[in-house]
């Protein structure tokens, strides 16, 4: 049985308020993929990572997930079922600032954080590990973490509950040029070594080539994708 692409979008458009709406004419990500899209700014990306994750609805075209179409999800609970399967790495999903890194990896496996069980702490280590998050972070607030650190964070957290695709909104937006030239490239690794499939949505060609194998140029007016 040959096994279906993650994503798929095919004649894609969705107005969201812009000069033109969003268009993508064809998109195929294949299961342990990494893909970086260029041309997108950030409200783009949020239309986008809404319509894969089946929040919204294209005006036009098709969207397919695992191998279904968006529109055939019917209720909320089977919404809420197919969101297990993403790992999200954005700035709309918070940390938690107050508490610790631990505590933020903790917290999908448990809300017993202070402290976390020991088993549930080396979950945490280990997660932490795969994005080299380095090891005197992991007692330190969220909040005074640096900005490359915050990114590792989130990407840990992305990869707790196993997910199958991972989305990236923009996710060197705050970092210099060297800082995401590091993270990047760690990311890519980890991504690579669950065999995950990655769409990085991204206005930094560099880091779009640092983080994904196939980075694609998005033309707004036409929809069209080509290889960078």
């Amino acid at each position: 049985m040959v096994t279906p692409p993650v994503l798929e979008l095919e004649s894609v458009s969705k107005h969201y308020g812009a000069l033109r709406p969003l268009r993508i004419a064809e998109l195929t990500l294949a299961a342990g993929e990494q893909v970086a899209l260029i041309g997108l700014d950030q409200p783009a990306a949020e239309v986008l990572v809404n319509l894969i994750t089946g929040g919204s609805l294209p005006d036009g075209g098709e969207v397919r997930i695992f191998g279904r179409s968006t529109a055939a999800i019917s209720n909320s609970e089977e919404w809420l079922a197919t969101l297990d399967r993403f790992g999200i790495v954005s700035d709309r999903a918070a940390l938690l600032e107050a508490l610790t890194t631990i505590q933020n990896l903790a917290l999908p496996f448990t809300l017993e954080i202070e402290p976390p069980p020991d088993h549930i702490r080396r979950q945490a280590e280990a997660i932490a590990g795969e994005i080299r998050l380095d090891r005197s972070a992991l007692d330190r607030r969220a909040g005074d973490l640096s900005a490359a650190a915050r990114l590792r964070l989130r990407f840990a957290r992305a990869l707790a509950m196993n997910p199958l695709l991972l989305l990236l909104e923009h996710p060197s937006a705050s970092l210099g040029r060297a800082e995401a030239l590091q993270v990047g490239p760690d990311m890519r690794r980890a991504a690579e070594h669950r065999h995950l499939a990655a769409l990085t949505l991204t206005a930094d060609r560099e880091f779009g080539a640092a983080i994904a194998r196939r980075v694609l140029l998005l033309e707004p007016a036409t929809g069209r994708l080509r290889r960078r």
